[in-house]
């Protein structure tokens, strides 16, 4: 590990075709330290951790280690300096073993047997800190807990006396989190600075000792986090009180919108991955999905919305059958899609806002006569969901890939609400948003269910799904363990369903699957 007693950033500034994302942001962490940062999304967060690690050049301002100003213009000099970054989605190569990941990055290979040295470093840091990693296994055969390890390991042995972690948790299980937890604390009290970008209070509060919050490209406030509460954390970052519970009335389950009827469905390498799964959705209901990422619920939600064959089985919106249709047609008989990949499947990030408010909706004939698109409509159009939806951009005519991931599913999810379909499928709505955008994005939500719609909430936090939903399934292995009514107390289990060790017999569509 290189030696890092302190490091600064000092009046650090940059700015993108002269929108300023840093103005003169200040920072410093100590040795033994955890540093939480916190914005919305936009603030500037990753841009200026995007300069600590080399990426981004700033325009002015600089970096001292133990301090000296140092010099930072690439990862390359960023490792060297002892400082490492694990990412928010891993860059690891799946069908290559742990071992051989970890010599890919590594600077320091001796000449004589390389893997050797390497295997060492890695059992030495694995039991050292209880990653319990084996070198030999693919990384494809590790839980995203591990992989998460390995890219922890992977940083370590390249000396990293810093590491920056970008929203660590967001794909963890609730005890891989606890397991990472204890890990965090292992490393601080061996010295390790840790930077952790999250939007989650609860874990700031717990793990950091101090906090920097940034807002609109400043420093808005440094302190302990002993001394402040998520209200207050939340209040600096957005500059306004945020709700943290959503009154949520019993509405009639009158209408059935979707009926999945025994669905059998393959997932990417040919094996089966939906398993028999049978439900319905009502009008005036937001039913969750609850699993840990892997068990199928990508798979489910395309077949759903016409991404993906369905190999048994059928689906229906209001009576209709949709089984194996395209996507076209599934999205006009009713069904809107934000997908859990935004930036892949949700917008074209080289077309303007304006284009993507009209993405599915461009041949219908308020946008298009005969041949040709009206344009004047198509920007009014925008005009009025960037209003509504309030989504933050300096015109309809940017680019979508330069908006914050948080304007991003605003546009998107006001896009699919604006044709008031029946069913709204929202695969992880919220993941990676701060808690400004969250609140608006699930009031959205709420809203599209009082106005009669149905709604498909697939999501891994857990608070989301208690918040929003009138029942609840949770997903294991392909199969539902039980669907439950949100104030059935038998929710307390859903851990234990989560995990595979509980099932619950119920009257509406679950038993099929058991």
């Amino acid at each position: 590990m290189k030696t890092i007693e302190t490091l600064e950033m000092i009046d650090i500034s940059k700015s993108f075709h002269g929108v300023r994302a840093n103005d003169g942001i200040n920072l410093k962490i100590s040795s033994g330290e955890i540093l939480g940062l916190l914005g919305e999304n936009g603030a500037g967060k990753t841009t200026l951790m995007n300069i600590l690690y080399g990426i981004y050049q700033p325009d002015g301002g600089e970096i001292r280690i133990n301090g000296r100003p140092v010099s930072i213009d690439s990862p390359r000099a960023s490792i060297d300096h002892g400082i490492g970054m694990v990412h928010q989605h891993f860059m690891l190569i799946q069908n290559h073993s742990v071992i051989e990941n970890i010599a890919l990055g590594y600077s320091h290979s001796p000449a004589l047997f390389p893997g050797k040295k390497i295997r060492q470093r890695i059992v030495s840091f694995s039991e050292k800190f209880n990653f319990n990693i084996d070198p030999d296994k693919k990384i494809w055969q590790l839980s995203a807990g591990e992989q998460q390890r390995v890219e922890i390991i992977k940083a370590l042995v390249n000396g990293a006396g810093l590491l920056i972690l970008d929203e660590p948790t967001s794909v963890l299980t609730p005890q891989e989190t606890r397991d990472f937890f204890e890990i965090l604390e292992k490393m601080k009290n061996d010295g390790q600075m840790i930077i952790l970008i999250s939007h989650k209070l609860d874990e700031i509060k717990k793990l950091c000792d101090r906090v920097t919050v940034l807002r609109k490209g400043r420093v808005e406030g440094h302190s302990d986090t002993d001394s402040l509460d998520n209200r207050s954390l939340a209040r600096m970052m957005i500059g306004r009180d945020v709700v943290f519970s959503f009154s949520r009335e019993k509405m009639p389950r009158l209408q059935k919108v979707l009926d999945v009827e025994d669905v059998k469905v393959d997932g990417d390498k040919g094996y089966q991955v939906v398993n028999g799964i049978s439900f319905q959705i009502y009008r005036n209901e937001i039913f969750g999905i609850a699993g840990v990422s892997g068990n199928g619920q990508r798979e489910l939600v395309e077949a759903i919305t016409g991404l993906r064959l369905v190999r048994q089985g059928r689906i229906r919106i209001n009576d209709i059958d949709i089984t194996n249709e395209s996507p076209r047609k599934i999205h006009n008989n009713g069904v809107s899609h934000v997908p859990e990949e935004r930036i892949r499947f949700g917008i074209a990030p080289n077309l303007f806002l304006y284009e993507n408010a009209i993405l599915k909706q461009h041949h219908q004939k308020k946008f298009s006569r005969r041949a040709f698109l009206a344009y004047g409509r198509i920007r009014a159009h925008a005009q009025q969901l960037i209003k509504d939806f309030q989504v933050a951009t300096p015109s309809i005519n940017v680019q979508t890939k330069n908006l914050s991931g948080g304007n991003i599913q605003k546009l998107i999810l006001g896009r699919e609400i604006s044709d008031k379909p029946d069913l709204l499928v929202a695969s992880h709505p919220t993941y990676g948003l701060d808690v400004g955008a969250t609140e608006y994005l699930r009031n959205q939500l709420l809203k599209r269910r009082s106005d009669g719609g149905a709604v498909l909430l697939v999501s891994e936090d857990l608070d989301e799904i208690f918040e929003l939903c009138d029942r609840i399934a949770v997903i294991f292995q392909g199969r539902f363990m039980g669907i439950l009514e949100s104030d059935d107390p038998r929710i307390a289990d859903i851990g234990l369903m989560m995990a595979g060790t509980k099932k619950i017999k119920t009257g509406d569509g679950a038993d099929a699957s058991l």
